[in-house]
């Protein structure tokens, strides 16, 4: 379905470096078949060539014009002006795929000719390694085969959830930032097994497989974490000891919070983008 389609990324950040690596790698689409630009830094395009034997954009409106799938992944403030700029040349034979958190569909089909198919995506950066968590979800103008288009796209980077988008605010505050939430539960119980008289590699080692483990755990029995957690935890044992320390500073509802000011924060910032929308 897509291994004649040519992709443009308008946006070369990290998630489409991570879509690109994990595309490439899946061999979903060759590198010949993607072009990739970026506004402000053309160093960076320069980079992303060499490392992965795509082309980086010379005439952008043509490239554009020629492309069969575009993709939007820039800073989620600088869609307006980048829509101002390439909007006139994407046409309804076209589709467009969102990775911008927070814009809605809406706002992108306001700024485009009437009749273009717009898919919005949640994707997250363990797309690097084909291991992204992405939620799917269409505008008013995709149609089915559009929309299995772009799951396929994500499948080549990991899970796809169809959901309704105005869940996907919440699937950017869960999964979206979700891996930043892991990394920072890491590195502190990295910092605590060193303080407790294991050397860094050693807790680098044993906790990325504990990750590994447990994630494999909960993938492959289909059990709740509730229940993985206290099969692990013994009455009276150190697991007991451990979790009653997290139980008195109340980890469950710090982690609640995050994910809801996250979430919070997508929405304000969509409204934000909205309000600026050049009228």
């Amino acid at each position: 379905m897509l291994a004649e389609k040519l992709l443009f990324f308008a946006g070369a950040g990290a998630i489409s470096e991570a879509m690109l690596k994990g595309l490439l790698e899946a061999g979903v689409v060759p590198a010949e078949q993607i072009t990739v630009n970026n506004r402000k830094n053309r160093e960076r395009l320069f980079q992303l060539g060499q490392s992965y034997g795509i082309h980086i954009s010379q005439q952008r409106e043509q490239e554009i014009a020629a492309a069969d799938i575009i993709i939007l992944a820039m800073k989620p403030f600088d869609i307006h002006q980048a829509l101002q700029e390439i909007g006139a040349n994407i046409t309804p034979q076209q589709m467009v795929i969102s990775v911008v958190a927070g814009v809605s569909t809406e706002t992108i089909e306001s700024q485009l000719v009437e009749g273009v198919a717009v898919i919005r995506a949640m994707p997250n950066t363990s797309s690097f390694v084909q291991a992204s968590a992405t939620a799917i979800s269409r505008g008013k103008h995709a149609t089915i085969e559009q929309l299995e288009q772009g799951k396929q796209i994500f499948a080549a980077i990991g899970s796809v959830t169809e959901v309704e988008e105005q869940q996907l605010d919440a699937v950017t505050g869960l999964s979206g930032s979700g891996p930043a939430y892991i990394y920072y539960v890491i590195e502190s119980l990295m910092q605590a097994g060193q303080q407790v008289g294991l050397s860094e590699e050693t807790c680098r080692e044993l906790l990325i497989q504990t990750l590994y483990g447990s994630a494999k755990m909960l993938k492959v029995t289909g059990k709740n974490p509730q229940e993985l957690r206290r099969q692990v935890t013994s009455p009276n044992g150190t697991t007991m000891a451990g979790l009653a320390v997290l139980e008195q500073g109340d980890l469950p509802d710090l982690l609640k919070k995050a994910v809801e000011q996250a979430t919070r924060r997508a929405t304000e910032m969509g409204q934000e983008i909205s309000a600026m929308q050049p009228t």
